[in-house]
């Protein structure tokens, strides 16, 4: 029991050794380093996503309302304290992100009036403004800063942006009045000069994120409104404003940091909004956006490490499996020398203490080294220490517990299975099949709360792959009997002795290892699968087309326009509104539900559009044959309308307006959702644009469907641009402001995005591990089987040798033995990974990743071919581990030595 006597036995068993120290520093090395991984991967998805936002989406403003302040008071020295006041009272987790903070001070709007403006007939409102900083930010292209000195009688010093400036006639030195307009004129008149013009040193700068905004117009709201302009005065001069009446609001805004979010701690960051929101002054107003993209976020991430949690259970279970088969091999080649160290009067535990000798002086330097490499990965560590520790501790254990479980007496055959097992294995197994569905019907049942290690989460698919394994031990020799009993009628003796071997082969607990280890490989190929197909249909939902064109209004002739473009096959007009009353009649009469969704399509150009992009829509028949005829609309309404509509009398009659007309409709259908709707639309009706009846005024598109090869996305925005420029200066009526500009987006496009944004690379990840990991564990765990039973073989093909046995011959009956259990064991596996998504799709949340889209696991037919090519190569690697392993024992030493040697 000397050190010295187990360094010995170390050197000597050195491969044995090598294998289980490969095995504990790989356990060791996924436990520190690929939590690392993962949250480094999210920190990325991460910045990319917050970035990809505008900077102005991070901010958290508080916002007064206009008052008249108190005449005593300095406005800008309370908001300044105030800033810090609100910021001291953020929660800790919201506080440290903040990496910019401003406040302002702005007085309401008055009328501005002036030789300048009357000069080009425009109607001004200015707010002034004072912000600390705006010199530092702003370079000054003609004139001055205000000055900060007040001199009473003085007019306002105001500096304005040089465009705003331009555009409204104004420059250095203009003179103005600003004053409260009223029916007879202005009161409260001060007097006001344009003491300079300033531009931007950083536009993008968040100083000038403020509303209303001091770098361009505010436009009027309706005809005869005036435009807003903002402008930048002293902080002395609004102090004087404000004691003397004028109403002023201030404002205080703080930017969250991309690289001060912690990707680890977004719900604590999202719970501290809402308790800001919980919170605030009843005074002041609280802003902020950021909570919408973090949420989504979040949600990617808990769905991405909940399947973490499956696929980590898998690989760590194959991985136990493995050391406990490398600890069992080892053992199995030493039992003659711990039965004679028994024999020589040793007690039960001398083997096991050993045993324990000798792994203190491996595996715990393997666990240390795997951890140490761990941490060189890149990313934020996990609290995973402890868990590095009792793996640690549990590969130590696994020697010694191999060791007492040697027979105390001589060899004995271990290559037969009984028929009929004992009572006690029996009851073990099917112990552990009640187990197995008890946990899964309780996982369905009670669900799980997403980004956390759920013990019976991790535990259902380990606990199913075992169940799969102890039934394909129990039916697999049975078949084989039969074969057997065929082949002995047949001439040859290689497709009966192969049969016959096969049936009787001892492989429980390395077949149960590859169950798991090619399980955890088809699961997440399946999961990927069927993710990926998601995305296609979320792609489709989105846009049922090669590209879309949305805007606001679109001339009717921009649908011939782009269908003379290059690669143009098909075109097709949507008009989609939302928020629309149902009336009773055509008066208008309100008909009492919510508002609704309404949506106009072309049903037959909409169908030869989907056919042409090769998406699979389902037009309905109301919609695609529906021509112009007397009477109401046929119309596809969702499930909550129709019950609406039937609850009130009026599903075969109700009135709906579409660009100030109304349409009479019935119910024709129903439909849980429809392309170019929201997947959370709940509340749409959907009429046949084609069988609209003739009015004075015909509705005009919103979005327009292109099928095509080869667009150019360029062409199609240019062409959008001018159909909508066409529907603004043509008419009865035309529009004086530009249309905001189309966009173009395009299926492949949308299926990209859905793919590479947010935390797809943690799933991704995910994916690629399991499916390698479980891959190359499987085959392994194969070559365990292999070696488990490499031995006997080698015995039996010796003798078989010295029969007359040929190479040729020797080769068929290995494969004819091996097949059998590789094909079990592979098909086994496969099946498991095939129905585990099946189990727990419902309860990962996987839709995060897929627009809202259903996640729907389905069969493959790729599956197949992927498991039939890994059969083959697993076939292949383990008749080349035995004739490596034949060829290393020498198969006449084998017969000369005997049965243990």
């Amino acid at each position: 029991m000397s050190v010295g006597g187990a360094v010995r036995r170390v050197r000597a068993y050195g491969g044995q050794f090598l294998l289980l120290a490969v095995l504990t520093l790989v356990v060791t090395l996924l436990i520190s380093g690929v939590p690392r991984l993962v949250n480094r991967l999210a920190e990325q998805g991460l910045r990319a996503q917050l970035n990809s936002e505008p900077a102005a989406r991070r901010d958290v403003s508080y916002t007064s309302e206009f008052q008249t302040a108190s005449p005593v008071d300095s406005v800008m020295a309370d908001a300044r304290a105030r800033s810090e006041a609100l910021a001291e009272q953020m929660p800790p987790r919201l506080r440290s992100a903040v990496e910019e903070q401003w406040f302002s001070v702005d007085v309401a709007p008055a009328r501005l009036v002036g030789p300048d403006l009357a000069a080009r007939k425009l109607l001004v409102d200015l707010s002034l403004r004072a912000l600390p900083g705006v010199q530092q930010a702003g370079t000054l292209v003609e004139g001055a800063w205000p000055n900060e000195t007040y001199v009473p009688g003085r007019p306002i010093e105001v500096a304005l942006d040089v465009d705003v400036a331009r555009k409204l006639n104004l420059r250095p030195g203009s003179k103005l009045h600003i004053g409260n307009a009223t029916e007879t004129g202005l009161t409260d008149v001060a007097p006001v000069v344009v003491a300079g013009l300033f531009r931007p040193v950083d536009p993008a700068n968040g100083i000038w994120d403020g509303l209303p905004p001091l770098q361009r117009i505010t436009e009027p709201l309706g005809d005869g409104e005036p435009l807003i302009v903002v402008g930048v005065v002293a902080e002395s001069a609004l102090n004087k404003r404000a004691a003397a009446g004028w109403s002023v609001r201030s404002d205080w805004r703080y930017r969250l940091g991309v690289d001060r979010i912690d990707a680890r701690h977004l719900d604590q960051l999202i719970d501290g909004l809402q308790q800001m929101q919980r919170s605030k002054p009843s005074t002041l107003t609280l802003t902020q956006g950021v909570d919408v993209p973090l949420r989504a976020f979040a949600a990617q991430v808990n769905a991405a490490r909940t399947l973490l949690a499956v696929i980590a259970a898998g690989v760590l279970a194959t991985l136990a499996g493995l050391i406990v088969l490398a600890a069992t091999l080892a053992i199995r080649r030493r039992r003659a020398e711990f039965v004679l160290l028994r024999a020589r009067g040793g007690a039960a535990t001398a083997g096991a203490r050993r045993s324990l000798a000798e792994s203190l002086l491996v595996v715990p330097i393997a666990a240390a080294v795997g951890w140490w490499l761990g941490t060189l990965f890149p990313g934020a560590p996990d609290p995973t220490a402890p868990y590095a520790a009792a793996a640690a501790v549990l590969v130590t254990l696994a020697l010694p517990m191999a060791t007492l479980a040697v027979p105390a007496g001589g060899a004995a055959r271990r290559d037969l299975v009984r028929v009929r097992p004992s009572a006690r294995r029996l009851t073990v197994e099917v112990s552990l099949l009640l187990l197995a569905g008890l946990a899964a019907v309780l996982l369905r049942r009670r669900g799980l709360t997403l980004g956390e290690v759920d013990p019976l989460l991790v535990s259902v698919p380990v606990l199913l792959a075992v169940a799969a394994a102890v039934l394909a031990l129990r039916a697999y020799p049975w078949p084989l009997l039969l074969v057997s009993r065929l082949a002995a009628r047949t001439r040859g003796s290689v497709a009966f002795l192969g049969t016959a071997r096969a049936g009787r082969s001892a492989v429980a607990a390395p077949l149960v290892v590859v169950v798991l280890a090619i399980g955890t490989a088809a699961f997440c190929a399946v999961v990927a699968a069927g993710v990926g197909a998601s995305r296609e249909r979320a792609a489709e939902q989105i846009v049922p087309a090669d590209a879309v064109i949305r805007g606001e209004r679109f001339a009717p002739d921009t649908v011939d326009e782009l269908g003379r473009l290059p690669g143009v096959q098909a075109v097709t007009r949507v008009l989609l509104e939302s928020d629309e009353r149902l009336a009773v009649d055509e008066l208008g009469t309100d008909a009492r539900v919510a508002q609704t969704a309404v949506l106009l399509v072309d049903g037959s150009g909409l169908d030869a559009v989907a056919r042409e992009s090769d998406v699979d829509l389902s037009v309905p028949a109301a919609l695609r044959t529906a021509r112009p005829e007397p009477g109401p609309l046929p119309a596809i309404v969702s499930p909550a309308v129709a019950a609406d509509l039937a609850k009130a009398g009026l599903d075969h009659s109700a009135f709906i307006s579409v660009q100030g007309q109304r349409y009479e409709f019935r119910v024709a259908g129903t439909e849980e959702s429809f392309p170019l709707l929201s997947s959370n639309s709940g509340r749409f009706v959907i009429l046949p644009w084609q069988a609209l009846p003739a009015r004075n005024t015909t509705p005009v598109p919103t979005s327009l469907l292109i099928a095509g090869d080869r667009l150019d996305q360029e062409a199609l925005r240019q062409a959008g641009d001018q159909g909508q420029e066409r529907y603004q200066n043509t008419g009865a009526v035309t529009g004086k402001d530009r249309p905001i500009r189309a966009t173009v987006d395009t299926r492949a496009g949308v299926r990209r995005d859905l793919g590479n944004g947010g935390a797809n690379g943690v799933l991704a990840f995910g994916f690629v591990v399991g499916a390698v990991g479980g891959t190359v564990l499987g085959l392994l765990a194969i070559a365990f089987t292999v070696l488990a039973g490499a031995r006997a073989r080698g015995q039996v093909l010796s003798r078989l040798r010295t029969l007359g046995l040929s190479r040729r011959q020797w080769r068929g009956l290995l494969l004819v033995e091996l097949t059998p259990l590789v094909a079990v064991s592979v098909l086994t596996g496969a099946l498991v990974g095939a129905v585990l998504p099946l189990l727990l799709n419902p309860v990962l949340g996987l839709s995060a990743f897929t627009s809202g889209m259903p996640v729907r696991v389905a069969f493959e037919p790729s599956l197949v071919a992927a498991v039939l090519a890994l059969g083959a190569v697993a076939l292949g690697f383990a008749v080349t581990v035995e004739a490596l392993n034949n060829r290393r024992l020498r198969l006449g030493e084998v017969l000369r030595l005997g049965e243990e040697s």
